[in-house]
């Protein structure tokens, strides 16, 4: 065959491709609506906030003006906008709408770049689609729901480190996001994705057993990594970074205002998961301990972070209508900052000059009024830790010292 036959072969079955899954959507509209109990969409907010409210010129298609969205209910036709988000390696790409009813133009644009492999965890992406198909192919039994869902568990096995991480994006890409990432969520989000397949959770009960067996393998791993990457300063174990050097398991550079730094905000969220492991072993329970201690040692009192009108300011970033301040408060709740210095154990900010400062009011008003420098997330794992001590760690009570 020659190269200009399979240029047009190759061109032609795209097509082909692109009109069967285009029909195969419109053709689900034409059928009667089923009434299905709704799937919640709230692990979608973050990426279809970012579609509609930040225009990229990279993304594959933009909302139009009024674009238009399904039901909740509509459980189906949601499902098949996931199947034409996913790309062809089982991943998926951030900052789409899955609720939006897609043009044919827009559906036509998704087919055309499946082979492209710009694909990650980044704001709740992959595990949150990953799990979707899952609780619908449990309704529906549509064999197509199960394959997709299966093919995005395979990228998730792909993606881990050896030493059981995952990095932001897969493949891998230049820069922080190759590190291992716990920022916003996206470690524990694939881990929660994972832990149902280990608990036997029904909706995942479809798995066969070769895949099942390579799901609890990379818990199993993603669990040793998450206690391997737990900071370690002065002879004691805090907790963790925001991202950590994927081979050297260090707390890395993220964004110019991101450090290396002990950070108590996504820190929260890996202890929580960690509470949620019944019967913990020995190491799990001592990194929980661990955690709550420098969760007490780290409290901030009789402080108060306010956000006030202010005139606007344009950067090259955004336009600012507010500030953030903090205030003396002796009834304000103990609150955290979001880093710690590593050796010193302050609290820390930063700016995109990638200066290390130690006070909100040094921090450019861009960046102090629009990035999360103070956090609670401590609190709930102290208000949990209680409860969970007593049925797992009996003879010792932290929070009673």
């Amino acid at each position: 065959m020659t190269k200009t036959h399979f240029s047009g072969n190759k061109k032609m079955m795209t097509i082909i491709t692109a009109m069967f899954l285009t029909n195969s959507l419109f053709a689900q509209e034409k059928r009667s609506d089923q009434a299905y109990a709704p799937i919640s969409l709230k692990p979608f907010l973050d990426s279809s906030r970012h579609w509609y409210g930040i225009h990229d010129d990279s993304n594959i298609i933009n909302p139009s003006s009024n674009q238009l969205k399904y039901k909740e209910t509509e459980i189906t036709k949601i499902a098949d906008n996931i199947l034409l988000y996913q790309r062809n390696n089982g991943g998926w790409s951030k900052n789409y709408d899955v609720q939006a009813i897609l043009t044919p133009a827009q559906a036509d644009s998704l087919v055309k770049t499946k082979n492209m492999v710009h694909t990650t965890f980044d704001n709740s992406t992959t595990y949150t689609h990953v799990d979707y198909l899952a609780r619908v192919y449990a309704i529906t039994h549509l064999d197509k729901y199960k394959v997709a869902c299966e093919n995005g568990i395979k990228f998730i096995l792909k993606a881990q480190f050896s030493n059981g991480g995952w990095p932001q994006y897969y493949p891998l890409e230049k820069g922080y996001s190759c590190h291992i990432t716990f920022n916003d969520g996206a470690y524990i989000g694939v881990m929660e994705v994972l832990k149902k397949v280990v608990d036997n959770h029904p909706e995942y009960a479809f798995l066969d057993a070769k895949l099942s067996k390579r799901v609890v393998q990379a818990y199993d791993k993603g669990i040793s990594c998450i206690l391997k990457t737990q900071i370690e300063e002065n002879g004691k174990l805090t907790v963790w970074g925001q991202q950590h050097d994927e081979v050297t398991l260090k707390p890395a550079w993220a964004r110019a205002f991101e450090p290396p730094c002990i950070c108590n905000g996504e820190s929260a969220g890996i202890v929580l998961f960690l509470m949620s492991i019944e019967h913990p072993d020995a190491k799990i329970i001592r990194s929980i301990q661990s955690a709550v201690k420098w969760f007490q040692d780290s409290r901030i009192f009789n402080t108060r972070v306010m956000t006030v009108q202010a005139s606007p300011e344009k950067s090259k970033w955004r336009t600012s209508t507010t500030d953030r301040v903090v205030v003396k408060d002796s009834l304000a709740p103990q609150i955290w900052t979001r880093y710690y210095e590593l050796g010193t154990e302050k609290p820390m900010f930063s700016d995109r000059n990638s200066k290390i400062l130690y006070s909100l009011s040094e921090v450019s008003r861009e960046r102090r009024s629009g990035y999360g420098w103070y956090t609670y997330a401590p609190q709930e794992v102290l208000d949990k830790y209680p409860q969970w001590q007593k049925k797992w760690a009996p003879e010792e009570n932290l929070l009673a010292k």
